[in-house]
């Protein structure tokens, strides 16, 4: 009897006892070093997140999350910003951009030269017939389309475009080697501005490719002005990286400068050993045009080698009109003897001098034919033994075979300066590549280890091995640096009010895994990966949320664009 009344009176009692406070956060990281992306000293503290905010930063958050995380011995920061993505493609057929994931990249920006809208019917055609391993549907028509597109089908990342110079280029002049006339230029601009209306973060451009290299300096200008007005950038695959380098960071600066606009070089280097010297004028350069008053930046890749098509080796005049020109005309022997008279002339472009004089440093990465995809992996110089022929009648026989630009890697720059660029304070961190998954669809082709290593070899080899940066620097140019050079608010460091992309890694460990004869292996040491507040990667896996969002520049809803004539 005693136990049954005690029993019953402690229930009694401990219905009146107070309840244990609901959770005043979804979720808090205990005990982080906190690297907020200001650049500052790093701390130890707490984050918490309410919704898809940051509710509080602190040596200590009182209360209590959902769900604590404990952070102990790792560092806790912003989520980074990939400055140039080629992820367009990959995040139509997979939604978890993996490869970027991992390395704590939250926010994929596209738009070099190129951009997945605004598009005619015209080129919609073309892009279905043109698509290489990755097939799908096109169901979008303008950039605001693709990226809206994205988001509502869901993707793990956030996702942000400049609208491609060349894409505007290609809706009114098609694919060949014309001028505008003022009223088709004025077309171009209303498309800009159109597209600025819609979020694009600004104009890219890539100026060593056809057709965007038949583009002179005021139809850019005018292309950017449109730009500038709406609040954004410029931004460029400058129009040589080797011989006329400085010449051509001198026309991104009048650029920036006439069209009143901020501008970056893409991939910011020096190709070809004959200039590899030129690190240091080029950066004198841009520093100059910063001391004016411009703000011009760049962004990088963490390795020595590029990685682009056997187009970037071939005059651009044979390229006119599009790759199924291209390839018919080298069907041509007469036209084939004069682009082999070109590439082989002493004052040809780095790649083509890679590609006649050093094959063994040009290593194959993609084709659309099955039948050549066993040369994968293979470098030019092998194939070119393989058929008995140079090098050069082998890049042009296998761009005829495949229909292709094909994907190659070029090793043409020089380690030690990859080192003095990555502490540069105006550079920025972009992988140059997909985000993708070592699975499915994309062990059709091979890739370039950046794709999984750009940002973890970052923090791996030159913060911690080679200490060419701080930690908080790094961090810094990963995400803050980027976030305000896009006009992005909200994001790039970690404080009250900022939307939770947060990222939680080891920084004893981080480190790419890819290599050149590997490439497709994942980066280790990043632990957890929030997006908009929710968790993507949990443990260093992922957990198959897709809560990324298209992240609208600074024209979005205030530039419209002006009556066409």
């Amino acid at each position: 009897m005693r136990l049954v009344f005690g029993i019953a009176a402690a229930a009694l009692l401990s219905s009146f006892a107070p309840a244990a406070p609901a959770p005043g956060y979804d979720t808090i990281l205990r005990g982080g070093t906190i690297v907020d992306g200001s650049g500052g000293a790093p701390y130890v503290g707490d984050i918490a997140i309410r919704g898809d905010r940051i509710a509080a930063v602190a040596p200590h958050v009182a209360g209590r999350g959902a769900t604590e995380i404990d952070a102990r011995g790792l560092a806790v920061a912003p989520g980074f910003v990939n400055m140039l993505s080629w992820a367009d493609e990959a995040l139509i057929v997979d939604a978890r951009s993996e490869s970027d994931i991992r390395q704590g990249v939250t926010l994929e920006v596209m738009g070099e030269g190129t951009s997945f809208g605004p598009w005619n019917a015209e080129m919609k055609a073309k892009e279905r017939a043109r698509q290489g391993d990755i097939k799908y549907p096109i169901q979008w028509t303008s950039l605001g389309d693709y990226l809206g597109f994205l988001e509502r089908k869901g993707v793990a990342t956030n996702v942000a475009s400049f609208v491609g110079a060349t894409t505007v280029r290609v809706h009114e002049l098609g694919e060949g080697d014309v001028q505008p006339t003022p009223p088709q230029l004025d077309r171009m601009r209303a498309l800009v501005r159109e597209a600025m209306d819609e979020g694009a973060m600004g104009v890219g451009s890539s100026l060593i490719y056809a057709p965007a290299s038949f583009a002179k300096t005021p139809e850019l200008i005018a292309l950017v002005a449109e730009a500038g007005k709406c609040g954004g950038m410029y931004i460029s695959h400058i129009r040589d990286e080797g011989p006329k380098l400085i010449e051509a960071i001198d026309e991104l600066v009048r650029i920036a400068a006439d069209a009143h606009a901020p501008a970056e070089i893409y991939h910011y280097k020096q190709s070809g050993r004959d200039n590899w010297g030129k690190l240091a004028a080029a950066t004198a350069r841009v520093e100059a045009a910063r001391a004016r008053g411009l703000r011009i930046t760049a962004d990088m890749y963490t390795y020595a080698a590029s990685s682009t098509g056997l187009d970037a080796a071939m005059p651009t005049w044979v390229q006119a009109g599009g790759v199924e020109k291209w390839v018919e005309r080298l069907r041509d022997p007469a036209i084939r003897a004069r682009v082999l008279a070109e590439m082989r002339a002493p004052d040809a472009g780095e790649n083509t001098k890679i590609v006649v004089q050093e094959p063994e440093k040009v290593l194959l990465l993609g084709f659309k034919t099955e039948r050549l995809k066993a040369l994968t992996g293979q470098t030019l110089a092998a194939a070119a033994r393989a058929r008995g022929k140079t090098p050069e009648e082998t890049a042009m026989d296998l761009v005829v075979e495949d229909g292709s630009r094909i994907q190659v890697a070029y090793f043409s720059m020089d380690e030690a300066n990859v080192r003095r660029e990555v502490a540069l304070p105006w550079m920025s961190f972009g992988s140059d590549a997909s985000s993708q998954a070592p699975e499915g669809v994309f062990l059709k082709s091979s890739t370039h280890p950046r794709a999984y290593g750009n940002f973890a070899r970052l923090l791996g080899k030159y913060v911690r091995e080679e200490k060419a940066l701080t930690l908080q620097e790094a961090v810094r140019r990963l995400a803050a640096l980027p976030a305000a050079n896009l006009g992005i608010r909200d994001r790039g460091t970690l404080a009250p009010g900022k939307l939770a992309d947060v990222v939680v890694f080891d920084p004893a460990t981080i480190r790419d895994t890819a290599t050149f004869e590997k490439p497709q292996s994942y980066a280790i040491g990043m632990r957890h990966v929030f997006v908009n507040g929710v968790q993507v990667l949990k443990d260093g896996a992922h957990t198959g949320a897709t809560p990324g969002r298209f992240v609208h520049g600074p024209g979005w809803n205030r530039c419209p664009a002006p009556p066409r004539r």
